[in-house]
């Protein structure tokens, strides 16, 4: 089966799509959630700098067409230092 990749809307880096947090306009509710859902979608690196330039620029905000709340920032940052917490313990 072939690999499939995916582009990080904040540097750009191309990767496998494992690598990367999908964040989803859904389709019928225009509402945005993560990892889940049928609709429009866009891809961010899990790395510290390129969640921060993705909200300080609202390049999420402009990839899927809509206003994405502050809570999904919020959940992203959380994954993000439960990550690092996890790489650090090991």
């Amino acid at each position: 089966m072939k690999p499939n990749y995916r582009r990080c809307i904040s540097c750009r880096k191309v990767g496998l799509k494992e690598e990367f947090w999908r964040i989803v306009r859904v389709f019928s509710s225009r509402q945005v959630q993560l990892d889940r859902g049928m609709g429009r979608s866009a891809y961010i690196c899990q790395n510290p700098n390129c969640l921060q330039a993705a909200g300080k620029k609202n390049r999420l905000g402009r990839a899927l067409r809509v206003s994405v709340p502050d809570t999904v920032y919020q959940t992203l940052w959380e994954r993000l230092n439960q990550s690092n917490s996890h790489t650090k313990c090991s």
